[in-house]
């Protein structure tokens, strides 16, 4: 089940919680899979534009703190991730090829975080929902490390998921509705220039 608005209270199995949700039926088809890549407002632009992909939240996941705000996580004191819970229509896209595409769209060899972002909240890692999850994260981890086009080792972790939390409205959709931030961000940042290095192309300049 997915939900669209915000309320204080975990939902479920104790995936997600955030600041106030209704949540509405899902299809069949409806799928969500939650993924840290340093800064969220990156990592939701790489995502929603791919074909297949419905919605891209950000929030955190992984901490000990109860309804973490952002200054709280970016304080580094709280455990948590920045991350997002992509929704995706698995008729459309699959969860390989999701997971295929993250690798590309991150740093995969830095242990203390993401490009010009350093510290536990902008750690990589994949979170597995179910064992069918973590079973196709598992494969497209061995996919990428006999394949990857460079030697330093992978540290990105794939862990259970725990419960996920919504970040504040602002972080919504921030590459839209600040989006000359965003870009000098980006770019200040090295992110593209470092997955370039990396990997030889930038994946996510296909939908941008």
């Amino acid at each position: 089940m997915f939900m669209t608005k915000r309320l204080k209270t975990t939902i479920g199995l104790g995936i997600l919680a955030s600041a106030s949700f209704y949540m509405t039926a899902a299809t069949a088809d409806t799928q969500t899979m939650i993924v840290a890549g340093g800064c969220f407002w990156c990592v939701e632009s790489d995502f929603e534009k791919v074909p297949g992909v419905l919605d891209v939240e950000s929030g955190y996941i992984g901490g000990h703190t109860k309804n973490p705000t952002y200054s709280q996580v970016s304080g580094k004191h709280t455990g948590h991730f920045e991350a997002v819970i992509i929704k995706y229509d698995d008729t459309q896209v699959s969860l390989a090829t999701l997971s295929d595409y993250y690798w590309k769209t991150i740093d995969p060899t830095d242990p203390n975080g993401q490009f010009c972002d350093k510290g536990a909240p902008y750690k990589t890692a994949m979170f597995y929902q179910n064992e069918k999850q973590k079973a196709v994260f598992d494969a497209s981890l061995a996919k990428v490390e006999a394949n990857k086009p460079f030697s330093a080792k992978i540290v990105t972790e794939i862990l259970p998921a725990k419960t996920f939390y919504l970040a504040e409205d602002y972080h919504q959709d921030y590459y839209k509705k600040n989006s000359y931030r965003y870009r000098f961000y980006r770019s200040s940042c090295g992110r593209d220039n470092k997955i370039e290095s990396l990997w030889g192309d930038v994946a996510s300049k296909a939908y941008h």
